[in-house]
């Protein structure tokens, strides 16, 4: 599955000025959708429930390395399993610091072969 270079609908929804539901283009809903899988608790989505791979839960969580390799290739693996069609990841890393955890994922979407790095940090800094 391909993604034309067409509008998408934004995440999180919003309005447009003209009251319509807001657009996105191609490699900010790829963003989005990576982010819908990381910071999705499976069980949160009634009509998928394995949705998503619960990282928000591991924020708290006592940091080691083992949990920051085990929480790369659970991230990993949620990835490869919703977005394989769109998306080809490379590398993940994971760093928590305090109460804050940052993902930094490697990727390229399937339809440009275009590498990209792109940082999610949960909770969003303002």
């Amino acid at each position: 599955m391909m993604l034309a270079d067409r509008p998408f609908l934004d995440f999180p929804f919003a309005v447009s000025e003209l009251g319509a539901s807001a657009l996105t283009g191609r490699d900010d809903h790829l963003r989005d959708l990576i982010y819908l899988v990381l910071f999705t608790a499976p069980g949160e989505r009634v009509n998928r429930p394995e949705f998503g791979c619960g990282v928000k839960q591991l924020v708290f969580a006592p940091a080691s390395d083992a949990l920051a390799a085990a929480t790369e290739q659970l991230i990993h693996g949620a990835l490869i399993r919703w977005l394989d069609p769109v998306v080809s990841v490379e590398k993940v890393s994971v760093l928590a610091s305090e109460a804050t955890l940052e993902i930094t994922v490697a990727y390229s979407p399937r339809d440009t072969g275009e590498r990209r790095e792109e940082v999610f940090r949960h909770p969003v800094a303002v």
